[in-house]
Order: C-alpha cells, then sequence, then structure tokens
C-alpha cells in the first residue's frame, strides 16, 4: 500500500480509503453487519488504515459499525468522519428527504452551527468507541452559518483534543479560502471519478496551492465504472443508483462501450475495470487518495489492490481520451 502525506497535515493516509456509506443501510439497499465488518478488518489487513464515515450513513448506523470493526485495533486505524448534516433537528437549511433502513423517512438539514457541531462530535465519539477523531470534515455547506463560526468550534475541539485534523467535503475554493483565513484544513473531500472531471477547474488546482489534501469520493461513480453494471440489472428498493440519471440504460451501454475500450489497458496491467478507475484517480496530480466503498471482505481487498496498479502516461492520457469523447445524457 502507498500512504501520502494529507496536505499539510501531520495525517499519512493509504492511496486507497475504505469508504463506510453503504454500510450503513442508506442509500444502498440491505447490509449485513457482520460482512461488513469482515470488510473493514480486510481492508485493514490490506494496509487501507482509513476508513471514511458519517453520521447520516444510516442514521448513526455506519459509524457504529466501524466502532465494532475497529475494536482492538483502534491505534491502527484513521478514522475520518464527519459533521453538519442532521435528521434530529431542523435547524439550518434543509438539503434533501430520504429513507433510511431501520429508521423510515427523515428529513436531512446542512446545520454547521458550533453548538450542533460540538453535539454531534460527541455522538460520534460514543458511536465510534473512541476518545478521538483522526480528520473531522464538515460534510457540506451550510449557509446559513458564517464559515468563521464553523471554523472556531472545530478548532476548539481540536484544542480539547477530540479531533486531530479538520477537513471539509463539498467546498468550493472561496469557502476554503475564507476557512483557512480562521486555520488550517487538512483536506476537501470532493466528488471525482472518469465521468466527473469538473474539480479538474478549481478545486484541484486551489488545494494544490494551499497545501490541501484531496480525499475524492465516487472515483468509480458507485459502481458504474466496474462494468458489472449493465443495462438490465435492476436495482433493490431504496438504492439510489434507481433513480441516479448515470445509471439509465442507455447510459448503461455507454459507459460499457467505453470500459471495452479500455480493456486492452486493464489486460495488460492484470487489474479489473473498477481498479483502473480507481488507479486513474490517484495518478491525477494534486489527488491524495480515493474513497471506495466496499460491503464485503473480497470487495474490499480488489479495492485495496487498486493501489498497486501503475499507470503510465501514455495510459492515463489514452484513459482520458476515451472518456473525454463519451456523452452521457
Amino acid at each position: 500500500m502507498e500512504y501520502r502525506k494529507l496536505g499539510n497535515s501531520s495525517l499519512e493516509v493509504p492511496v486507497v480509503i475504505f469508504g463506510a456509506w453503504a454500510i450503513g443501510g442508506w442509500a444502498w439497499g440491505p447490509t449485513d453487519d457482520a460482512a461488513a465488518e469482515d470488510a473493514i478488518r480486510a481492508s485493514l489487513d490490506a494496509g487501507v488504515t482509513c476508513i471514511d464515515t458519517a453520521p447520516i450513513y444510516g442514521c448513526g448506523h455506519s459509524e457504529e459499525v466501524v466502532g465494532k470493526a475497529l475494536k482492538g485495533r483502534r491505534e491502527s486505524a484513521i478514522i475520518a468522519t464527519k459533521c453538519g448534516l442532521r435528521w434530529d433537528s431542523t435547524e439550518g437549511e434543509f438539503h434533501f428527504r430520504t429513507t433510511v433502513q431501520g429508521v423510515g423517512d427523515v428529513d436531512v438539514y446542512r446545520n454547521l452551527r458550533p453548538d450542533s457541531i460540538r453535539l454531534e462530535c460527541e455522538r460520534s465519539l460514543v458511536r465510534l468507541q473512541t476518545d478521538y477523531i483522526d480528520l473531522y470534515q464538515c460534510h457540506w455547506p451550510d449557509p446559513t452559518t458564517p464559515l468563521e463560526d464553523t471554523m472556531e468550534a472545530l478548532l476548539d475541539l481540536r484544542q480539547q483534543g477530540k479531533i486531530r485534523e479538520i477537513g471539509v467535503s463539498n467546498f468550493t475554493p472561496e469557502m476554503m479560502r475564507r476557512c483557512l483565513a480562521v486555520g488550517p484544513i487538512a483536506s476537501d473531500q470532493p466528488r471525482y471519478s472518469l465521468l466527473d472531471r469538473s474539480i479538474e477547474q478549481d478545486v484541484l488546482p486551489f488545494c494544490r496551492d494551499n497545501g490541501i489534501g484531496v480525499i475524492v469520493y465516487s472515483p468509480i461513480a458507485q459502481g458504474l465504472l466496474t462494468g458489472r453494471v449493465t443495462p438490465d440489472r435492476e436495482f433493490p428498493p431504496g438504492d439510489l443508483r434507481a433513480s441516479h440519471p448515470w445509471f439509465t440504460p442507455e447510459n448503461r451501454r455507454k459507459v460499457l462501450e467505453a470500459l471495452e475500450r479500455v480493456r486492452p489497458i486493464a489486460e495488460s496491467l492484470g487489474c479489473t475495470f473498477g481498479q483502473l478507475a480507481l488507479a486513474w484517480v490517484v495518478h491525477q496530480p494534486g489527488v491524495t487518495s480515493a474513497i471506495a466503498g466496499a460491503r464485503t471482505a473480497d470487495q474490499a481487498r480488489e479495492n485495496a489492490a487498486a493501489a498497486n496498479v501503475r499507470l503510465s502516461p501514455d495510459d492515463l492520457q489514452r484513459i482520458r481520451q476515451v472518456f473525454e469523447e463519451l456523452e452521457l445524457n
């Protein structure tokens, strides 16, 4: 496993990070907690020492599963969790309505008020069965709260030893600039994949110029870049992909055709399409790591092995060209 310094922070993270969204039982269909714990332990065994979770992933369930899986191995893991999306309060700005397994329908609000952050942190510490969080990230910006107030609250938590480093997610360069005026941020977590390269225009250059690490999410486009999502595949109730525009049968066919064009590269390197997509992302300038979700130990090991895929400059350009020519409806 390759490890990289996370921006100007004290953390060193693997290039592949375990994503704990799906194991929370929200937006990805039914989950199996025992299999999820096995997946986390398999990731640790493979050198994937960083686990990314959030309270909203299953209304606390993902964090609870992570906490159980890390029992006895806490010191060998980097826990990255988040704050700012509340389903149990109507303060802040309404974000979306969703259905959570075992909970039901919930309204989710963006809330980065200082008192909310402090409460969320305490609850996360309990669920994760730890007394500190390595990387504490603002999940989404909250337009109802000044960023300066949010940063002051996070700096207080760091001073108290409850968090080690501060991160953000889905923030614009201007938002990050305002944060930096108050205190350091270790990382940003934006969406990035071969199908969505928009951060190359502004976010990646800003982070490179300001010593901010970049941990990208959805690097395999919610599984679409694995080549296993056929046009006729049906998703279970509660799976967000059933209504995602990328996942129409026509778009799935187009993505599969694009993947066939890069098959010779994958075969020459002995890797799967998913590993190729992950490797392409972490080879991009300014990207520190990529988050890959897994619900089984086998999936976790496959994701971890993507760190061993070495792409040449020619490989990188050929892959980019194929997906630049791809137009999804």
